[in-house]
């Protein structure tokens, strides 16, 4: 039923639930471990290159899966069992990261992977369960709900995992290492546990033209095809959604490696713990104020400040030598992340056909899938090449510049007019 308030929070609760995995492992607590455990007497260069492979690896298979996961999702009938098997997956190889003894990176890499399959792909269901809760006057509501509990559950999680690091004796756990490891376990029981409401109160809209996975398979396919025929005609959505795949792959890499990054110049593991809090507790009310402040300056602007913010960020990391300056840029990475992720689909959405936003937003989200998967690789192999991993964050400047050079020819009036034209013909 739409709008119905214990259906909608069901579904923003899945948020609260997936969302401690993106802090307490891909952010937070795997980079640390794959150096320190996992990766026994491998090098920290050589550790920052696999890890970096493992982020590129999980990124494309989701993305190559994502315009068919997406057209079952618009023709079959199975959104919540496509769901429940990918929140499955990542759940179970979250948790098995308990197991792996140190040493056996080439096991960790491998449920780290399933485990990020299994989270986005499940994004992909979960995202398409949205317009059957909420109508359009309240999808801004809901969505916005669901990204704010994110926030807070990944973040309140995240706090009493890093409680049990700095502070095991009080949990009655004997070292960091199995406080750590018991932080994957608690994540996946958190995401277990909030995963219930979404499948006991949120009903699967009814498709009357329904289609089998084979055939929604090539539905997908034509999907894709037609939808990369249109943005031909399109040109300006064309160059956005180019501009887009550069700076947010840069966004995407320092999210998932800065901690990494840290490690490796030697900083205190509490402190980039401590680091990454301050990132998600600043990020949800900055996200309102980037909001306001492109009201004022415009759209386009603003996440052009958000381009170069994100490369002073890059620029000022190849320098930091003390604890101070991981603090600080923390802070400005939690100033901009979620202004320039929700910033760039506003604009996205009004340069594109409205009748044809649903497959539109399906190559987007393909594109958002693709993210992290140049900038990571080329960040570590950089590393390796000049063993420095200096070099690798500079590295990240590249996608930053090209990104905005791009987004500075996205002439957003005249994609308005185009994708009202295109509509007419």
């Amino acid at each position: 039923m739409l709008d119905n308030k214990k259906s909608y929070t069901s579904w923003a609760i899945y948020d609260w639930a997936n969302s401690a995995f993106t802090t307490t492992v891909m952010s937070g607590f795997f980079p640390l471990f794959f150096a320190d455990y996992y990766s026994g007497s491998t090098s920290a260069s050589i550790s920052t290159y696999y890890l970096g492979l493992a982020n590129s690896l999980a990124s494309i298979i989701v993305a190559a899966l994502a315009p068919f996961l997406g057209a079952i999702a618009d023709r079959g009938t199975a959104k919540k069992k496509f769901l429940f098997a990918f929140a499955f997956l990542g759940i179970i190889m979250t948790g098995g990261l308990w197991m792996v003894a140190q040493g056996q990176w080439q096991m960790a890499i491998i449920f780290y992977i399933l485990a990020t399959i299994g989270f986005s792909g499940g994004n992909i269901f979960y995202d398409s369960l949205l317009p059957g809760v909420a109508s359009k006057k309240k999808v801004d509501y809901v969505s916005s709900l669901g990204f704010g509990l994110g926030y807070l559950g990944g973040g309140v999680l995240f706090a009493i995992n890093v409680l049990m690091y700095l502070k095991p004796a009080l949990f009655g756990i004997p070292d960091d290492a199995t406080a750590i490891k018991l932080s994957f376990l608690s994540v996946a029981i958190w995401w277990a546990v909030f995963s219930i409401p979404i499948f006991l109160w949120v009903e699967e809209p009814k498709i009357h033209d329904r289609a089998g996975i084979i055939k929604s398979i090539g539905l997908g396919w034509n999907q894709l095809t037609g939808t990369i025929k249109d943005i031909k005609h399109l040109k300006i959505v064309g160059i956005f959604l180019l501009a887009y795949w550069f700076y947010i792959d840069g966004v995407d890499t320092i999210v998932r490696m800065a901690v990494k990054v840290g490690d490796e110049l030697g900083f205190d593991r509490s402190s980039l713990i401590i680091a990454l809090l301050i990132v998600q507790f600043i990020a949800f009310p900055c996200t309102l104020l980037f909001a306001k402040y492109a009201q004022k300056i415009g759209l386009k602007p603003a996440i052009m400040t958000g381009i170069v913010g994100y490369g002073v960020i890059t620029f000022l990391g190849y320098f930091m030598t003390k604890t101070w300056h991981f603090f600080a840029l923390a802070g400005m990475i939690g100033l901009f992340q979620g202004g320039i992720q929700a910033l760039s689909r506003s604009l996205y959405t009004r340069i594109i056909p409205k009748e044809k936003s649903a497959e539109f937003f399906g190559f987007y989200n393909m594109l958002g899938k693709f993210a992290a998967v140049i900038g990571p690789a080329m960040m570590g192999y950089i590393t390796v090449v000049t063993g420095n991993v200096r070099y690798g964050i500079l590295s990240l400047l590249i996608l930053f510049i090209i990104g905005g050079i791009l987004l500075l020819k996205v002439d957003i009036e005249e994609g308005e007019k185009m994708a009202k034209e295109y509509l007419s013909n």
